[in-house]
């Protein structure tokens, strides 16, 4: 089928789904800016500060954003946190002791938070060998089996893991409201049990976040949607008082917690790019909306759906071929604003168990709300596609990837 015709043929059928995630952007924004009013934010929140930055007011208030925003008692938002993982790592280990137990209740987590819990990837540091245990709960038809978690949450429990995003699998990504339900058997069964959400690649795809549903702490990445493209690093974590305070001690130290952290020349940004981040996230699902429609057209199984309901920004396309898989990832690169002459290939990376192929050519290295794909070599060969500042950007490059797959 000739691609132009088919991308209108796609654009017609995707104008529900796009106005439906316009009505959620619109929300977002609308919350955003209420809660930047409303807290009187200035341009002298936007200083740099050095060295231990005690009193940074641009800090202090960033905080208070998050928490606002998120519906939460407090907030981590920290450039000194590197990634997402190590966001969740420190969460998991500010509030887990030697001898409790974590549970995972979205079946195996992904590969690098597998080595954090010392779990099938074993790493020196990991949660097992500070003698902390874990049991997970098998998915049934890539769904959370809510039924069985109150037999699976026990007295025993101290905290459990939520992984909204469906990571390097196949499983359907977690709603809010399928969050809401989670919680509420948690605490069911036990209700001194916490519960963790991992909201990587799920803010603002929805008007509503996991603590505003009943999730204890939840944690993420700047550079992913809550960044806005803008955040040149970092990650948070929001939730209870008490929670993000515990982790704020494995941040920094005992007795400092939140009250260290320069914010060097990064403040503008950070505020700038949550502002913006409702919006780019909405460029991103109609990416992801307007990929499914492409590839699906073409042949290949796409995870979700072009009209599925949408719980994290990725789009998953099965192209049960190595070879296939790689060159998709090259013409992405190929088509990226930033170092669009490299050749991505698949490379043994840090906490996986297959090799992964990485296609990222954006402005901020690594950042997965722009426009990015990558993969572990491995099958059913899916490539997990996210992202995208503008979706015209997004258009032109899965286009080219779709004409790269026809010529192989």
């Amino acid at each position: 089928m000739n691609l132009h015709e088919l991308k209108k043929i796609v654009l017609r059928e995707a104008v529900e789904s796009f106005a439906r995630v316009d009505e959620i952007s619109e929300r977002n924004t609308l919350k955003v800016l209420e809660a930047m009013r409303r807290l009187k934010i200035s341009d002298a929140h936007f200083k740099t500060s050095t060295g231990y930055a005690y009193g940074d007011i641009g800090r202090e208030k960033l905080d208070e954003l998050f928490a606002q925003i998120f519906f939460a008692e407090a907030a981590l938002v920290r450039t000194q946190f590197v990634s997402g993982t190590h966001a969740l790592a420190t969460a998991l280990f500010g509030v887990l002791r030697p001898n409790d137990e974590l549970v995972s209740l979205t079946g195996a987590p992904y590969d690098t938070l597998q080595t954090v819990i010392g779990h099938a990837h074993e790493a020196r540091g990991s949660l097992k060998e500070f003698g902390v245990t874990y049991r997970e709960l098998p998915l049934v038809n890539g769904k959370v089996d809510i039924g069985a978690i109150k037999n699976f949450v026990t007295a025993k429990t101290k905290l459990a893991l939520i992984q909204r995003s469906r990571g390097y699998s196949l499983r359907e990504p977690l709603t809010v409201a399928d969050i809401e339900k989670i919680c509420a058997a948690v605490k069911s069964a036990n209700p001194n049990c916490a519960t963790l959400v991992d909201n990587c690649y799920g803010e603002f795809v929805e008007s509503r976040e996991p603590v505003e549903v009943g999730a204890d702490i939840a944690a993420g990445s700047l550079i992913k949607n809550i960044g806005g493209g803008l955040a040149p690093t970092g990650g948070y974590i929001v939730g209870r008082k008490d929670l993000v305070e515990l982790a704020s001690f494995r941040l920094t130290a005992p007795g400092m917690g939140n009250e260290l952290g320069a914010s060097l020349g990064t403040p503008r940004l950070l505020y700038q790019g949550l502002f913006v981040a409702p919006h780019v996230t909405a460029q991103s699902l109609k990416a992801a909306i307007f990929a499914a429609g492409i590839f699906s057209r073409l042949g290949y199984k796409t995870h979700p759906l072009p009209d599925d309901v949408r719980g994290d920004i990725i789009q998953a396309i099965e192209l049960k071929s190595a070879t296939r898989l790689i060159k998709f990832c090259q013409a992405i690169q190929k088509f990226s604003p930033v170092d669009s002459f490299a050749t991505p290939e698949p490379w043994d990376m840090p906490g996986y168990a297959d090799k992964v192929i990485m296609a990222a050519g954006t402005f901020v290295q690594g950042a997965s709300i722009e426009l990015s794909a990558d993969a572990p070599l491995r099958e059913p060969f899916t490539v997990f596609l996210q992202g995208g500042l503008t979706f015209e950007h997004a258009a032109i490059a899965i286009l080219g990837a779709a004409q790269v797959l026809q010529s192989t």
